[in-house]
This record gives structure tokens, C-alpha cells and sequence, in this order.
């Protein structure tokens, strides 16, 4: 697979790369970010090697990340028609306004015209709910999203980091009403973090939802920068949201990311990524890059081909502990059709069946 092997989005027509770049390190405001010149590169060389879709949000670096793309490729018509440009509502910018933030529509229509003016561009391709909002009713979200539709403000629409329940709420209400539904779903998804696998998952498949993972290195957990060897002596970039997971399970995952990639011939963040893109439901990863370098190196993920015996080694130390009724699920098939198989799912004879026809009430 090459950058340029593009994919619908959800259930829609909007073509994407399938890596994103993410664009949360542009902009040096919070200490740890890409310069205005690294980040007009990182996505110049993305482009060049046919990526086309870009996320950020207006929160990220207090805004200046938009601004950037805007800088960039905003303002050219050229450029930014030929890319999908991807921004979220929701964090407050504006310290003592309550109306500032959140999913209201004095809120979000606030917000988009925020972003349009440092995007420099007269649509976005791709609007998300960067959270949910707990005290707005969400219909009076999806029909306020559905009015930017319809003004030919936002082309489409997705959640992010938003409960299964209220996503699933959403979207059947958009469904009854007409509104434009969403196309998208971007959740925290990576060998580290794989408890989306009990019911966010499942519903973004089951509504049509693409799945667009962000941090799938677990902010550099996975990166290939720690180690069992080097532990304690290797100063972590984004400090405790590194340090909190450098335990046992993530060890026991890089040992295995290690054994694969030397297998492959290739580097521990590759492994990674390759892993995740290919998760059912998965559509566009979400990379990040503060070199070039980094980018490059992430790209090549794509190249990568993992065995069913590499997945299933990987799987392993990885697996998430799933809350009810997901984990109960995992065991229902025995009794709905023990001894068979049914849509490539075996199951072993339930202990509740009669041997026999003459055995049954």
C-alpha cells in the first residue's frame, strides 16, 4: 500500500490518504511543537508523497495550528482544493465566556467561523465534535452541524472522543430528521489502548462510521525509542503521559514489536502503525511528525505486510480487558451456535445443548 492508495471515508464519497497527518505539533506555543517552517515541510513532503488529508482543531496550539495550514495552504486555491482539511469545535478559547466552548449552537457556529478565518478558506472538508458536550441536547448539535452543511460551510461531519451510546444517538437521530449524519469516528487507538475494541468499534462498523485512530504510538510509547534495556534512563518527551504507561504491559508489547520488526527488516514505530491501520473498521490513521525524519520513518508503515502469525503475536500481550457486556458477548456464540461455524465464527458445543433430539423438552 502507498499514501496514495486512497479510501472512502465511512459511508461517503470523500476520498482520503490512508495516514492523516495530524497537525496537533504545529507551532511552538506549548513548548514541544513543530516551527512554522518544520511544519510547512512536513506537509509539503506528506503532499508530495500523495497524503491529502489533514487534522487539527481549533484548540491546537491555542489556534495556531490552524493558522499555519491557512498560512500554507489555506489561502492558495491550488493547494487547498486538492487537500481534506479536518477541524474540531468544542475547547474553549475564550477564558470567562460560557457560550465560548462546547456543542451549543451559539458555540459551534462561533467556532466554525473561527476556523474558517485562520484556515483561510471559505469551507471545511471535515468538521468534528472534538468531545461530548454533557449539557447540550444533542439534537440541537446535529442541527446546527446540518445547517453548516447546508450553507456550504462543512462538507461533512464526525465524533471524536464521544461515548458508543451517544455517537449511536446521533447518528439514528440525524437518520429520522433528514440532517446530515456522520461519516467519521476518531478514538484513541493503538496496541496500548485497544478497550475501544468493545463497543465503539463495533458501532462505527455496524453505522458506517470511519475509524481515523489518533496517538496509535501511544504519544512515543511504541515508537521504539523505549525500551526494556534502556528503562528509567531515557527522558520521555511528553513526560507523565509517557512515564504513566511504561509498565510492565508496555514492555511486554515492545518486546514483541521489537521480534517483528527484525523480522521485517523494518523499525518498532512501522510495526506499530502497520498494526493499527489494519484493524477492522480503520480507514486513516492519524500520524504525527515534528521532522521530516519522523515523517518519513512513519510513512513507510505503509510498506509493511504483517503476517497472521506476527498480528497474532502482537494481539497477545496487547489484549484489553472489555467491560460488560463486550466480554460477555465474546462468549455468546457458544450458545447461540455451539459446534458450528457461522460468518467465519466457531464455536465450541454449549454445554447447555441436548445430545439428542429425545433429550429436549
Amino acid at each position: 500500500m502507498s499514501l496514495n492508495s486512497y479510501v472512502t471515508l465511512g459511508r461517503s464519497g470523500l476520498r482520503v490518504s490512508p495516514f492523516c497527518l495530524g497537525a496537533m505539533t504545529f507551532g511552538e506555543e506549548l513548548g514541544w511543537g513543530s516551527s512554522v517552517e518544520a511544519s510547512n515541510a512536513i506537509m509539503d513532503r506528506f503532499i508530495e508523497r500523495g497524503g491529502n488529508f489533514i487534522d487539527t482543531a481549533n484548540a491546537y496550539t491555542l489556534g495556531h495550528s490552524e493558522k499555519i495550514i491557512g498560512d500554507h495552504l489555506g489561502k492558495t486555491p491550488s493547494k487547498r482544493h486538492r487537500v481534506v482539511i479536518a477541524t474540531k469545535f468544542y475547547t474553549n478559547l475564550f477564558p470567562g465566556d460560557p457560550n465560548g466552548g462546547g456543542a451549543g449552537r451559539k458555540s459551534l457556529m462561533a467556532a466554525c467561523e473561527e476556523s474558517l478565518r485562520r484556515l483561510q478558506t471559505d469551507y471545511i472538508d471535515l468538521y468534528w465534535m472534538h468531545a461530548m458536550d454533557m449539557h447540550t441536547p444533542i439534537e440541537e448539535t446535529m442541527r446546527a452541524l446540518d445547517d453548516l452543511v447546508r450553507a456550504g460551510k462543512v462538507r461533512y461531519l464526525g465524533f471524536s472522543d464521544t461515548p458508543a451510546w451517544k455517537v449511536a444517538q446521533a447518528q439514528l437521530l440525524a437518520g429520522f430528521k433528514g440532517w446530515s449524519p456522520l461519516v467519521a469516528l476518531q478514538i484513541e487507538y493503538s496496541l496500548m489502548e485497544r478497550t475501544v475494541e468493545g463497543e465503539l468499534v463495533p458501532m462505527a462498523r455496524e453505522l458506517g462510521l470511519g475509524i481515523t485512530p489518533w496517538s496509535p504510538l501511544k504519544s512515543g510509547v511504541l515508537s521504539g525509542k523505549y525500551t526494556r534495556e534502556n528503562a528509567g534512563k531515557v527522558k520521555a518527551d511528553r513526560g507523565v503521559r509517557v512515564e504513566g504507561v511504561l509498565g510492565e504491559k508496555a514492555y511486554s508489547i515492545i518486546d514483541v514489536l521489537q521480534k517483528v520488526a527484525k523480522e521485517q527488516n523494518t523499525t518498532v514505530a512501522r510495526v506499530a502503525l502497520a498494526w493499527v491501520q489494519n484493524r477492522p473498521g480503520v480507514t486513516s490513521t492519524i500520524i504525527g511528525a515534528r521532522t521530516l525524519e519522523q515523517l518519513d520513518n512513519n510513512l513507510g508503515a505503509l510498506e509493511v505486510k504483517l503476517t497472521p502469525q506476527q498480528v497474532a503475536a502482537l494481539d497477545e500481550p496487547s489484549k484489553p480487558v472489555l467491560g460488560f457486556p463486550a466480554a460477555f458477548m465474546q462468549s455468546a456464540p457458544v450458545f447461540m451456535h455451539g459446534g458450528m461455524t457461522v460468518n467465519g465464527v466457531a464455536a465450541p458445543p454449549s454445554p447447555l445443548a441436548p445430545k439428542s433430539d429425545k433429550d429436549r423438552w
